[in-house]
């Protein structure tokens, strides 16, 4: 048996609103419903209700033939209730088809796996929960947060019952081993594991529209080749991807839907792969071995590790503060203050706060609400003093005034904004340091920056020159600098293409030196 395995992530973050310090102590709406509602409408009608009809076409061609599987966190499903019944019943219409599984997860989106196994237990139960009640399927396979996992929550994943997880296929986990076959968790082997084949998902999730790919454009026929030249001992293709994928980040002018449709049929018509479900493998599949993973991973960024959440001071600081709580909230009565608990621990908050300038975890920032990591920390950390005196007060106090909540609002203040000063002058220090390492900044270095990097100088810059300075740049310069262009930019560059071919060497390093000490203008010391 060889299959396709296709999961598709579904999530949206419940955005807090600006809150002030003045507003501590005297509103608990911490939730920015206008913008949640706005986001939730604008990818429904650019993804999931095309993509959900698509995919209902496609099991009415095919039939039993076609499957695939979805994760939708709780806090999304709780906003399509809101703000989006027909995407809820678009997803229940797949639901009704028996093609298509629906797999548990934490209802928050969060990291608790890290933190507590009771909370994490407990969201898990309550994202099945409501999975079963919306689209009448109890989960037996689980997918944790962005795909984070180890051997201890893998574990706690075992002891809840689940046969099956997801994970990534991380190059520095796996070594010389393949993710093309099913493994197991090495503390509890009766958990069998799934991983991502990174390179293939990425080519349609990330790669599929850069021009610059030396594969672009990618075709059904081209895909379905290379799969075609997958040892044929290899027993499935684990193609896991942001929902988001089509439509959104790849926009529908890119041809991602016309791909996607066109997909099945090829495969059927010209390789020996089916599609499966997790749930099915699971039952059809013998591990190979268990793979040891003793440190978390996850699916984000080249590091494949937890820095996009938890890589610095500031998150590290929000993350410990919010769980510090965890015993006095199970004290509390309040259903709004269980509610705000459960949306506070979602793990968009954390990579507000990330500040890895030269990384490409900036896919995950797209609907960022916040123009900096420390707006992120300092607004956060504003929505939890007042949740901790809300807390506060159901457990320590028969009785408080409002001088008395003022009064504790205000030491919280003064001590978050002193932490987040103090924090972000270290934090940009850190960087700061890091950039003045490299003080002979060269031009092959763009291929290094962040998405955020790249945006920043590009508003800087003549874009006529940097196309000049790029005719005989590598490959990852160019796949690094044409996404962050804009349609007007990007439509500028095609068209001065023949004109660069003809640009003198002379002009070529020229420009490349101008952008160089435009680099360091901005990133580093100058000379």
């Amino acid at each position: 048996m060889k299959a396709i395995c296709f999961y598709f992530q579904v999530h949206q973050p419940i955005r807090l609103r600006s809150y002030r310090f003045f507003d501590i102590g005297e509103k608990q709406d911490y939730f920015d419903e206008h913008n949640n509602k706005f986001i939730m409408r604008k990818v429904a009608q650019k993804n999931y209700l095309p993509m959900n009809a698509l995919l209902l076409d496609l099991i009415k061609e095919y039939g039993s033939a076609f499957k695939v599987s979805f994760s939708i966190s709780g806090t999304a499903l709780d906003q399509f209730e809101i703000y989006a019944p027909d995407v809820l019943e678009s997803f229940q219409r797949l639901a009704e088809t028996g093609n298509v599984e629906f797999l548990a997860e934490t209802y928050a989106h969060s990291l608790s796996a890290l933190k507590s196994k009771e909370e994490f237990t407990k969201q898990v139960q309550a994202q099945a929960k409501k999975i079963e009640q919306l689209f009448g399927q109890k989960p037996t396979t689980f997918r944790n947060t962005e795909l984070i996992y180890s051997d201890e929550i893998g574990a706690m994943v075992a002891d809840m019952g689940y046969k099956v997880m997801l994970t990534e296929g991380a190059k520095h986990v796996m070594g010389w081993r393949s993710p093309n076959y099913m493994y197991t968790n090495a503390i509890n082997p009766k958990l069998k594991l799934l991983l991502k084949n990174f390179q293939l998902s990425d080519d349609i999730a990330f790669r599929f529209s850069q021009q610059s790919w030396k594969e672009w454009p990618l075709t059904t026929e081209k895909f379905v080749g290379w799969l075609t030249q997958i040892n044929p001992a290899e027993e499935v293709i684990n193609l896991f991807m942001d929902y988001e994928t089509f439509g959104e980040h790849q926009w529908e002018e890119t041809g991602i839907f016309d791909f996607m449709r066109a997909l099945p049929g090829r495969v059927f018509s010209h390789s020996d792969f089916s599609f499966a479900t997790p749930a099915e493998l699971s039952e059809k599949l013998q591990p190979v071995s268990s793979i040891h993973v003793p440190y978390p991973i996850s699916w984000a960024d080249e590091e494949r590790d937890l820095t996009a959440w938890l890589g610095n001071e500031l998150q590290d600081e929000a993350f410990d503060k919010l769980y510090a709580l965890e015993e006095k909230v199970k004290m509390c009565n309040d259903p709004q203050i269980q509610q705000n608990w459960l949306y506070l621990q979602t793990s968009d908050h954390f990579y507000y706060m990330c500040t890895k300038f030269f990384s490409d975890g900036d896919v995950h920032k797209y609907f960022n609400p916040y123009g900096t990591p420390y707006e992120a920390f300092i607004n956060y950390m504003n929505v939890l003093s007042d949740f901790i005196i809300r807390v506060e007060k159901q457990t320590r106090y028969a009785k408080t005034d409002v001088d008395e909540v003022k009064e504790a609002a205000k030491k919280l203040f003064e001590k978050t904004g002193k932490l987040a000063r103090g924090k972000a002058r270290q934090t940009k220090r850190v960087v700061k340091e890091t950039l003045d390492k490299t003080k002979e900044i060269k031009f092959e270095d763009i291929k290094n920056m962040s998405d955020t990097a790249v945006k920043k100088l590009l508003h800087e810059i003549d874009l006529k020159k940097l196309s000049i300075a790029m005719e005989d740049a590598g490959v990852e310069i160019r796949e690094k600098i044409l996404p962050n262009l804009g349609k007007r930019a990007r439509k500028q560059f095609d068209e001065w293409q023949e004109e660069i071919k003809k640009a003198k060497k002379s002009d070529i390093k020229k420009y490349k030196k101008e952008i160089e000490d435009k680099l360091r203008d901005l990133f580093g010391k100058k000379k």
